[in-house]
């Protein structure tokens, strides 16, 4: 959530800001008038009730019977008119609060400008395309071939969009969310287990709730929701939290489920395993000292390359234009890896300094030894998702054969199993 104080001192760095998401600034003009008319409703307020209690305090001391009933009388007339007065201010601030949540975080200056997806900038490709002496098949011909794969079972036991992954496929995606979890462990990162369910407030701290409604699971119910993310449960942790400044960055890592209600039509993009409503994640999420969170951002786009190096993938980091950020982000990087199968590159990871934008609405701060209160830096990102992650491992790594030869790194999380071929 953005600081009303922005709104009120520094208008037109958000106009800008909106401006660049091609957002509509008119939003600006309307948060400010609600403010002004807040703080002044506020204020005539506590002016009836200062005059309020001073009458109070002199009522007692008046002899005269029918002056002090015509007191307590002018005092009951001042009393109606307050509680209206706290009728309209609590209005004017639910107004103002249900619209201050629907803008996204200021996006940083060092964010490229652009429409969408299309204008976002290469940053750099590491590794070359890989060539094969055969035609590269998708893993939506590789994985039922091998019989690790099964779209049929996934629609009849729950419909389209899923999946069920057997044996050796089975094996292979637990192994590289196990892997993930040591590699973030050993990169300085504390490994949580989070519940996969989480409460409504929690999900408007991380910034899911009201914007992204539509797109969560929600049981009615017990009011709980599914986690679209780990992100939702590791920025709960510390909801209403102070956390010590002299500590500060606390690194975590977690896997989840990730649960989405995505609208999907047919088509390339969602052809095979690459978009479903359920999908595996390993998270990393950083609390930073404000000063430190470019630098935290830094670290977090190298570990999450990290994977991409270790299980010898191509891949590519992208930072996002000002049009294809998300709401809560500030700056971002993706990291995409190529299927050759598929012949194109899938985002595995995004990276987003969020600055303090989930702490406001988390009311997560710090107390520094001066004893200055602010409120911290949050950061999170991919390393990294599934299913795109096994999608290139499987593409990359295919043989002539059908079969799929297992990463080194893997092989240990794999009984050591070093190529995976047709399921008997």
């Amino acid at each position: 959530m953005i600081d009303i104080n922005i709104v009120r001192n520094n208008p037109d760095v958000l106009k800008q800001s909106l401006e660049k998401r091609q957002m509509d600034t008119s939003v600006v003009d309307t948060l400010s008038r609600l403010d002004v008319d807040w703080r002044d409703k506020l204020t005539e307020a506590e002016v009836l009730k200062a005059e309020r209690n001073k009458v109070s305090k002199e009522i007692g001391k008046i002899k005269d019977k029918s002056e002090r009933e015509a007191k307590i009388a002018e005092m009951r007339a001042v009393g109606d008119q307050i509680s209206a007065l706290e009728g309209e201010v609590k209005g004017f601030e639910e107004k103002l609060n249900a619209l201050i949540t629907t803008i996204p975080n200021i996006v940083d200056e060092k964010v490229p400008d652009g429409q969408d997806e299309h204008d976002n900038v290469v940053i750099r490709q590491e590794g070359e395309i890989p060539t094969f002496t055969f035609t590269p098949q998708p893993h939506w011909d590789l994985g039922p071939a091998l019989g690790i794969m099964d779209f049929e079972q996934g629609v009849k036991i729950t419909g389209s969009r899923f999946y069920v992954l057997s044996g050796a496929g089975a094996q292979l995606q637990r192994a590289l969310i196990q892997w993930m979890l040591d590699l973030h462990r050993r990169q300085g990162y504390l490994e949580k287990y989070t519940p996969f369910m989480v409460k409504a407030e929690t999900l408007f701290a991380s910034g899911q709730l009201p914007k992204f409604e539509n797109n969560l699971y929600h049981d009615h119910e017990e009011d709980l929701w599914m986690v679209p993310t780990a992100e939702v449960p590791l920025t709960g942790i510390h909801m209403g939290d102070f956390l010590e400044y002299e500590l500060l960055p606390w690194r975590y890592t977690a896997y989840t489920p990730c649960f989405r209600r995505e609208k999907m039509s047919a088509g390339r993009d969602v052809r095979g395993i690459k978009r479903g409503h359920q999908f595996d994640k390993v998270e990393m999420y950083i609390y930073s000292k404000p000063e430190e969170s470019m630098q935290e951002l830094e670290k977090m786009l190298a570990d999450a390359e990290e994977t991409c190096k270790q299980l010898g993938l191509t891949y590519r980091i992208l930072q996002l234009c000002t049009g294809d950020m998300g709401f809560n982000s500030a700056i971002s990087y993706d990291v995409e890896v190529w299927a050759p199968g598929c012949g194109e590159w899938l985002e595995v990871s995004s990276v987003s300094n969020v600055t303090d934008f989930q702490a406001r609405r988390a009311n997560i701060k710090y107390k520094d030894q001066d004893g200055k209160k602010d409120f911290v830096h949050t950061l999170n990102g991919s390393g990294l998702g599934m299913p795109r992650t096994l999608i290139g491992v499987m593409e990359t790594y295919q043989q002539a054969d059908g079969s799929i030869v297992v990463p080194d790194v893997l092989r240990p999380w794999m009984g050591g199993l070093e190529v995976i071929e047709p399921e008997n």
